[in-house]
């Protein structure tokens, strides 16, 4: 049953989208007469809190250690949690199906299954100043979710789209300002989303029905364990010709055998 090889790299998209929209964020340096003198673009990864804190606070050596600071402001965000969302469940029994490659076949895939993911967004700064920018370019875009629109199946179905609902669920921030002379300050903002995502599974090839065959039979008048049949209609249909003219029968040819059952 889980053989089925298929993979539509649904968490690597919700990564890059989720990265994307605050890949383009910056911060301006003024003067005292509120001149721009600077302005410095906020350098987005992915990477936990906690690595990139360790990396903030090492102390620098040109005679012991090779390695420099790195430079603030910058943003970091990872995926903190995966959950299962019932509110969102459809019927499993849902298909969507869409034209295969050829006449003949058809392609289709059943209900996806919900699920929301959570993501955590780090800002560092070393002034109240530069992460407050930040952070305003990003609050007023989350009242409280903002919505992007995707492709999920990009090459097997171009026209299936897709709503991911990003929401913003707390904003919180620390300030190690009472450390050490010769700690480094660090300013923290850390935002917490949730992105409401859906797994599709595996897109099936089959074979589109081309012939219908209905028996008629009138009940109560035969034997007692069954009854005559009066008709056979056998309906049969070439999806090439479906799109006919204005007088086309659209490719459907019906035979009508009569005849009758006479056993009884």
């Amino acid at each position: 049953m889980f053989g089925t090889y298929f993979y539509h790299e649904k968490v690597r998209k919700a990564v890059a989208i989720f990265g994307r929209l605050f890949n383009n964020i910056y911060v301006l340096r003024k003067n005292s007469s509120g001149s721009v003198i600077s302005q410095v673009k906020a350098p987005l990864s992915y990477a936990p809190k906690s690595k990139y804190l360790e990396r903030i606070r090492e102390n620098p050596s040109l005679t012991n250690n090779s390695q420099v600071a790195v430079k603030l402001p910058r943003m970091s965000f990872e995926i903190t949690s995966f959950a299962y969302d019932t509110t969102r469940q459809l019927a499993k029994t849902s298909s969507f199906n869409t034209l295969g490659s050829a006449a003949t076949t058809r392609q289709s895939f059943f209900a996806p299954v919900p699920y929301t993911i959570t993501f955590q967004l780090n800002v560092y700064a070393k002034s109240h100043d530069d992460a407050l920018q930040i952070v305003e370019q990003i609050l007023p875009f989350f009242n409280p979710q903002y919505t992007l629109t995707i492709k999920p199946f990009p090459d097997a179905y171009p026209e299936f789209k897709e709503d991911v609902p990003i929401a913003m669920q707390s904003v919180s921030f620390t300030d190690d300002y009472d450390g050490a002379l010769e700690q480094r300050r660090t300013i923290i903002y850390t935002l917490d989303f949730e992105m409401k995502i859906n797994f599709h599974g595996p897109v099936a090839n089959s074979s589109v029905i081309t012939s219908a065959v209905t028996n008629l039979f009138q009940s109560g008048v035969g034997l007692a364990d069954s009854d005559i049949k009066l008709e056979t209609l056998t309906t049969v249909t070439n999806p090439l010709g479906v799109y006919g003219s204005a007088d086309s029968d659209f490719g459907f040819n019906t035979t009508i055998d009569l005849s009758f059952d006479d056993s009884a």
